[in-house]
């Protein structure tokens, strides 16, 4: 079985969703051109006064377990700007030994275009297993910003995740060629491995930030400010910036993520992490 194999057959009901949906040009504004949308992911648009088309995906089966499939869309069309992000955070539940839920990620931004994924937080849980992959194309002049942001189990709660199993692979094109990687894996025991110094320290909530755009190098300092002693942020190639953060809980995290975010962003974060 594989993370993104949407097909396979399950001996008990599973959560199947898919959004598809495309923004174009309309004067100065970006607009919707194309929605599909299927099973129990859906796609909402806040009213807006120009400017990025904003969308917010959610996931009305109310979480993930073993053997749901997640696949989302995206393509910016040329020109335009499009921000997505997702109305609360994805909770990842106890998974039945040997079952993982699957969530496929598929940006596109083309010529002048910029694309925005600021989804809130995944809550991994004590159990739970996940395979994630996010796949990133870009034009020559294209720009984008994706955030992840990371809660391994609940602090204020008391939840420890002593077995759960994360994968999380990004790959960025463009033109065709691979520019940027990355592959996260966390298994088995996370608090353990978590408690770890060179891992993270104690740490029970993290988040992963990448920016393309031409300005790039220009962002890194700021960025470096917004996170402080959280996290560290590099320029790993031409017009490539990445970070990557550690916090004690998810409300630490926020408190850096957020500024960090706003440093990057095309506009006002979306009204969804405004709440």
């Amino acid at each position: 079985m594989t993370a993104l194999d949407f097909n396979t057959a399950t001996s008990l009901p599973r959560a199947r969703g898919e959004v598809v949906l495309s923004a174009k040009r309309r004067g100065a504004a970006s607009v919707l051109d194309r929605l599909r949308q299927a099973g129990s992911l859906k796609a909402l648009f806040p009213r807006s006064s120009g400017g990025p088309l904003e969308a917010v995906v959610l996931n009305t089966a109310g979480g993930l377990t073993g053997g749901d499939r997640m696949r989302l869309s995206a393509e910016a069309g040329p020109g335009t700007a499009l921000t997505l992000s997702t109305q609360a955070a994805e909770r990842v539940y106890r998974a039945l030994p040997g079952s993982k839920a699957g969530a496929g990620v598929n940006l596109t931004a083309m010529a002048g275009a910029r694309i925005e994924w600021l989804p809130q937080e995944t809550i991994l849980y004590d159990g739970a297993a996940l395979d994630r992959r996010l796949r990133l194309t870009l034009a020559a002049d294209a720009a984008a910003l994706v955030v992840e942001p990371l809660i391994l189990g609940r602090a204020a709660m008391g939840e420890v995740v002593r077995d759960a199993h994360l994968t999380d692979r990004w790959e960025v094109t463009r033109d065709g060629a691979l520019i940027f990687a990355d592959a996260l894996r966390l298994s088995g025991d996370i608090a353990a491995l978590m408690d770890r110094a060179a891992i993270g320290g104690g740490a029970r909530a993290m988040a992963t930030l990448l920016y393309i755009g031409p300005d790039a190098a220009a962002r890194r300092e700021a960025l470096r400010a917004a996170i402080g002693d959280a996290g560290g942020a590099s320029l790993v190639r031409d017009g490539v910036l990445f970070a990557r953060m550690l916090a004690a809980d998810g409300f630490a995290l926020r408190a850096r993520l957020i500024p960090a975010i706003a440093t990057l962003a095309q506009g006002p974060l979306p009204k969804v992490w405004r709440l």
